[in-house]
This record gives structure tokens, sequence and C-alpha cells, in this order.
């Protein structure tokens, strides 16, 4: 998982707690402005006191109740959303694999692409494989020549189009 997913996450998790967090304190005062209502109709008082804290239990339960549906249905998005995210990280992968595959890319140039297509730099490649930076741009030049592309943001761009949908009526940015 990457750190911006990560980061994500933890907002979208910090968002749920938040709203759970002022569901329950909304219950505290709406069981605090009944109890207080009952115990003053216990007494016989009556008035406008009374009803405004009526008013405002009723105005908090109503809230409880809007903020425990919204905690529902932030949790239920947020396992959607985790869901897709798995199918996308599974599909982007298995285009990576198929296209490496049809280009006829080795074992160790389909490394190196994977590794140029996260962005890593020649000499971070080579370090990581233990090779001189020359293999790896040797290796990169073969790739690209395979790919039918000529630098490594173009190789990023042939993924990135598989992951973008053009709508109706749009057309293509690529070139004819």
């Amino acid at each position: 998982m990457t750190k911006a997913s990560t980061s994500t996450q933890n907002r979208g998790g910090l968002r749920i707690s938040l709203v759970a967090a002022i569901v329950v304190i909304q219950a505290v005062a709406a069981v605090f402005f009944i109890a207080d209502a009952a115990m003053d109709l216990a007494a016989g008082e009556w008035g406008l006191h009374i009803i405004a804290e009526v008013v405002i239990a009723l105005a908090l339960m109503a809230g409880v109740g809007l903020g425990a549906w919204q905690t529902r249905r932030m949790i239920e998005q947020s396992r959607r959303d985790e869901q897709t995210l798995k199918l996308a990280r599974g599909a982007i992968a298995d285009v990576i694999t198929q296209r490496f595959s049809e280009w006829g890319l080795s074992d160790a140039e389909s490394e190196v692409a994977l590794f140029a297509l996260k962005g890593f730099e020649t000499g971070e490649i080579a370090g990581l494989r233990s090779v001189a930076e020359g293999t790896v741009r040797a290796q990169l030049t073969s790739i690209y020549a395979k790919a039918g592309v000529g630098s490594r943001h173009a190789l990023a761009s042939l993924f990135l189009d598989e992951l973008i949908e053009i709508g109706p009526g749009e057309e293509s940015s690529q070139p004819a």
C-alpha cells in the first residue's frame, strides 16, 4: 500500500470516527435534556423552558438518527472503495503482465520495466538489481523498442491510457 492510499484510508477512518463521536455526544446530550425535562415535569413544572428542552431533545435525537445513518453509509462506502481499489490494482497488474508478455520482454527486462513504471531512476534500478547502470540503460532501450515507445514517460502513458475511460462523444488525445 502506498503512502498516499494509506493517508487517504486514515483520513476516511478519521472522518468516520469523528462522525461517530459527534453522534455519541448528541446522544448523551439528548438523554440529558430528556431526563431534565422528565424531572421538571415530575416536579410539576411546566412552561417555555420545558418545551425548549423537549424540542432540543427531539432535534438531538433526529441528529443522532441521521448521524448513525451517515456513519453506516460512510463505512459501507469505505468498504466498497477498498474493494474497488483492490480490483483496480489487480487489473492493472494483469494488464502490465500481459503487455510485458506481448512485447516479449525477458524476466530481467520485465523487472526493469516495472521499476521504471514505479518511477525509479536508472541508478536506483541498477542498485536494486545489482547490475551496472549501462546494463539498465541497454535494457530500457530494448524495452522501449519492444513496446514501440521512445521514453520512460511514453511507456508509462501506455498503461495510464488503460486506466482512463473515454466517455461517449469524447475523442482520445492520442495522435492517429
